[in-house]
């Protein structure tokens, strides 16, 4: 188990193998996903191309977004640099969802993968886990 950084007063229950697991099983998904998408932007394909345009984006910022993307899946899969990595990526999501929406797309695809991104990184990250019971902790101003 991960070594979980208590803060006075804030306690962390550890989560199960199972639970664990599936934070590993959703990050594996969310992570082949990403790179995948992220991948047929390097090589843009007619169908990448046609998607662009239809997004209301010049084709030659293809391989821009590419290397972006793939740059943020790499980091959220390192476990060193894992929350900086759903950090971006959570941006770049946010990113796709606004374009989705400014075109009248259904834009739900992209919150989902921002949603598995987190409760993957929640399931088997004890510092996020820590930070998140600090915040609950910490005293309100009144």
């Amino acid at each position: 188990m991960d070594h979980v950084l208590n803060s006075p007063g804030v306690t962390v229950s550890p989560v199960s193998k199972k639970l664990v697991w599936t934070g590993r099983v959703l990050t594996g998904l969310v992570v082949a996903f990403l790179a995948f998408d992220g991948a047929m932007k390097l090589i843009p394909i007619e169908p990448v191309l046609e998607a662009l345009r239809r997004l209301g984006y010049p084709v030659e910022i293809a391989r821009h977004l590419g290397v972006v993307l793939v740059a943020c899946t790499a980091l959220y899969a390192v476990p060193r640099t894992r929350m900086l990595g759903a950090l971006l990526s959570t941006a770049y999501l946010g990113g796709a969802t606004a374009t989705h929406v400014r075109v009248g797309d259904p834009f739900w695809f992209p919150i989902v993968m921002g949603v598995l991104l987190w409760a993957g990184l929640y399931l088997r990250e004890p510092r996020l886990r820590a930070l998140l019971a600090a915040s609950e902790a910490a005293p309100k101003a009144a």
